[in-house]
C-alpha cells in the first residue's frame, strides 16, 4: 500500500493517521485515489512527498512508536537533510531576550559545527534557532504542525522562505491542512525524532517544548535544558527538567561533547579600541543605545559605528532594542583575564532582563 495514500487520507479526514485504517471509508477512498495526479500537483507546486517505505526517510525517526506514513516537503534541500545529524532547539513562544538571545547562539554554533538545526518556526525560541542556523549558512529543518503550504505563523513568512531557500519546511500533514491544536504535540514528536538531541531553552510549566523533550526521553535521545531563574516562569518547565535527569547546559560544547563532534575552529576578529569598550559594557549586561553611551562615554555616532562592526564580526546581536553578546567563549576570555564560559557573562546578564515577546 502507498504511504502517499494514508497522508492523503489524513488530510481528506481531518485526522491523525499512521497505519492503514481497517474501516470502509479508507478501502473506498484508497480505490479511488489517484497517487500520480496528487504528485503531479504537489510538484507543480513546488513540493514532494517522501514516504516511509522510502529509503531517504529518516532513519531515526523510523525508530518512534508511531512514526509518520510520510514527509511532505518545500525547500531547496534534499531529502538526505533529514537522515543527517541534527540537534532540535525550542521552547517558549513568549520567550525573554536572553532566551532569545541564548537560542540564536546555539543555532550559529551547532550549525556551524556540521549540525542540522530542527525546529518548529514558531515564535520565539524556534524562531530564532533557526536564524541562527542561517546566520552561520547551515543547515535548518523547519517542521510544522499544518499543512506544509502554509506559513505558520504568517510572521515567519519570510523565515520560512530564507529556510526553503537553504534547508526544508516539512510536515506530516498534506497541503491545505488547518493548524489545529492536537496536531502541534504530534509535530514535536517528528522534531524530537529528528534529531539526536534536543535543547530546551525556555519553558513553562505545561509548555509545548516540555511534549518535545518527553519524546526525545522516550526514544532514548539526549535532553539539554538551559538552567534558568527560580523566580522566573520561564524557567519552570526547564527547570523541572533539570530535576528529572536532563543535562544542564551551559555551552553550545556541551551539546557538541555529548555527540563527539569536534567544534570549528574560528579566528577571533582584531577589534578596535572604541568597539572593544562597546563590547566590554555588553558583557556586563545586555544593554540598550542610550545606556552605552552613558556606560562607555562615547557619543552616539560612535557607540551606534561599532556595534554595527559588532555585529558584521557576530559579536553582538540585537533584541527588542538590547544589545548582547552571541560568541562570548571567543570575545570574552580576554575580558575575564583566561578562559571563560559564556554563560558565566551571559547568564549574570540574564537575570536583568525580562523582556516579553508576542505570542502569537
Amino acid at each position: 500500500m502507498s504511504d502517499l495514500v494514508l497522508a492523503a487520507f489524513a488530510a481528506e479526514t481531518g485526522g491523525h493517521v499512521v497505519d492503514e485504517p481497517r474501516e470502509r471509508r479508507f478501502d473506498r477512498f484508497r480505490r479511488a485515489f489517484d497517487e500520480a495526479a496528487f504528485r503531479s500537483s504537489l510538484a507543480s507546486r513546488g513540493l514532494r512527498f517522501l514516504g516511509r517505505s522510502e529509503a531517504e526517510y529518516p532513519a531515526l525517526l523510523r525508530e518512534l512508536h508511531d512514526p509518520p506514513p510520510g514527509l511532505f516537503l518545500r525547500g531547496l534541500g534534499s531529502a538526505e537533510l533529514l537522515g543527517q545529524r541534527g540537534v532540535a532547539i525550542v521552547g517558549a513562544r513568549a520567550c525573554s531576550s536572553y532566551g532569545s538571545q541564548v537560542a540564536r547562539l546555539l543555532g550559529r554554533e551547532l550549525a556551524a559545527a556540521g549540525l542540522v538545526v530542527v525546529s518548529g518556526l514558531a515564535r520565539g525560541i524556534d524562531g530564532e534557532a533557526h536564524r541562527g542556523a542561517l546566520e552561520a549558512g547551515g543547515r535548518t529543518a523547519a517542521v510544522l504542525g499544518c499543512g506544509v503550504d502554509r506559513d505558520y505563523p504568517a510572521a515567519h513568512a519570510q523565515l520560512a522562505t530564507r529556510i526553503s531557500e537553504h534547508g526544508l519546511v516539512v510536515s506530516e500533514y498534506a497541503p491545505g491542512v488547518e493548524p489545529a491544536p492536537w496536531r502541534f504535540p504530534a509535530r514535536n514528536r517528528i522534531i524530537a525524532g529528528l534529531a539526536e538531541a534536543t535543547v530546551v531553552v525556555e519553558a513553562r510549566e505545561r509548555s509545548g517544548a516540555l511534549i518535545t523533550a518527553d519524546f526525545a526521553l522516550e526514544a532514548g535521545r539526549e535532553v539539554f535544558a538551559v538552567p534558568g531563574e527560580i523566580t522566573s516562569g520561564l524557567s519552570a518547565g526547564t527547570n523541572a527538567l533539570l530535576r528529572v535527569g536532563a543535562t544542564p547546559l551551559t555551552s553550545p560544547a556541551d551539546v557538541l561533547e555529548a555527540l563527539g563532534i569536534d567544534a570549528a575552529a574560528r579566528p577571533t576578529p582584531e577589534l578596535g579600541e572604541i568597539p572593544a569598550r562597546v563590547l566590554e559594557a555588553i558583557a556586563r549586561e545586555p544593554s540598550g543605545i542610550d545606556r552605552l553611551i552613558r556606560e562607555t562615554g562615547l557619543d552616539a555616532a560612535a557607540v551606534a559605528t561599532a556595534l554595527a562592526e559588532l555585529e558584521l564580526a557576530g559579536a553582538v546581536a540585537e533584541a527588542d532594542g538590547l544589545y548582547g553578546g552571541v560568541r562570548p567563549q571567543d570575545y570574552f576570555d580576554h575580558l575575564a583575564g583566561g578562559p571563560a564560559k559564556w554563560s558565566e557573562v551571559a547568564w549574570e546578564a540574564g537575570t536583568t532582563v525580562h523582556a516579553e515577546v508576542q505570542a502569537p
